[in-house]
């Protein structure tokens, strides 16, 4: 026998309707922002051209719901020390393998999460002016023994060859010095190293002005869409592969018989290991973003022409993703699917 429900029971079934809706809206809300309440802090180093790669993973977690911090700028050596920690959450310009003493010393695989490759195919070397390179027949770094084919590059008139090199902290300055070393070259090269920008703007200019240039560069990076690699500029080769700390045994060949003195690199996502494994969202989205060395180089050169402010390079972020929506949404889904 069916009997009426009383006002008693329908509030109750009303409630216990209101209820399921709840929970059902907050399992969706869980399912579509899984990081929400928990914090990030993004680190970096102090290089400004490594904001654009940052920008984009905060983005990326922030629609995944997590709190997002303001970047923390600390050099690599300390940023490594500092996601083994637990004082920072990750680093989007972690360099595999010039980063590899940084990375041991602070724990390792068995402190920090590093899975895929956020930006494949960066190279790092020196490079001369083609024009001084082709008048003298100069193809390797190893012929600046020699003290005439030094004093070409030399600016402050010394004798010695003056050569832009790496910002002490960020890890190629340690190549730098140990190749000074290994190829005979302390007597007849400078090492001129400080605030990269500065010092690599006053190599540019001096090109400009028709003077000899001898400097050392990576890409992804804007100067090489100013100093173009075979119409202004060429690479050096080096005499030999020589890298120092646990690298020393290492053949910094390139596939096409090339040896710039250093290793291919990736650039990969570094996380605090513990995160990762609390956060299996994030850490699919760290091993599933990637990003081209050219759209970064481009977007550097956006930043170098003027556009480098936080709203300029938010801005860049959010045209890059517009323009790789769809691989943008893939990440997310797979990073969403990785926390059920």
């Amino acid at each position: 026998m069916n009997y009426p429900m009383t006002p008693k029971a329908l509030r109750g079934l009303a409630a216990a309707a209101g209820l399921t809706a709840a929970l059902a809206a907050g399992s969706a809300l869980a399912q579509d922002k899984p990081g929400e309440g928990v914090e990030v802090i993004p680190l970096k180093s102090s290089i400004a051209e490594e904001t654009f790669q940052t920008v984009l993973v905060n983005k990326a977690l922030e629609e995944l719901g997590y709190d997002v911090k303001p970047i923390k700028e600390l050099e690599y050596a300390t940023a490594y020390v500092a996601l083994a920690n637990g004082d920072g959450t990750f680093m989007a310009d972690s360099w595999d393998p010039l980063h590899k003493d940084f990375y041991e010393e602070a724990g390792g695989k068995d402190k920090i999460y590093r899975e895929g490759v956020y930006s494949p195919g960066a190279l790092q070397g020196y490079l001369i002016d083609k024009k001084t390179a082709e008048e003298h027949n100069i193809t390797n770094l190893g012929q600046l023994k020699d003290p005439e084919i030094a004093k070409l590059f030399d600016h402050d008139g010394d004798g010695k060859a003056d050569l832009t090199g790496c910002t002490p902290g960020w890890g190629c300055e340690k190549v730098i010095e140990h190749q000074l070393d290994a190829f005979d070259l302390r007597d007849t090269v400078t090492h001129n190293q400080g605030s990269y920008s500065a010092i690599i703007a006053d190599t540019i200019t001096r090109y400009k002005q028709g003077e000899s240039v001898l400097y050392y560069t990576w890409t992804p990076y804007w100067v090489s869409g100013v100093l173009v690699p075979g119409k202004d500029v060429v690479w050096l080769n080096v005499p030999f592969s020589s890298l120092p700390g646990e690298r020393k045994d290492v053949d910094t060949s390139l596939p096409d018989g090339s040896n710039y003195g250093f290793q291919a690199n990736e650039q990969k996502i570094a996380a605090n290991l513990e995160f990762a494994e609390a956060n299996p969202a994030a850490a699919k989205l760290f091993s599933l973003m990637k990003i081209s060395a050219n759209d970064i180089s481009a977007e550097n050169l956006l930043m170098r022409d003027g556009e480098d402010s936080e709203e300029d390079i938010s801005r860049h972020a959010d045209a890059w993703i517009k323009g790789h929506q769809k691989e943008w949404n893939e990440w997310l889904d797979q990073a969403r699917a990785a926390a059920e």
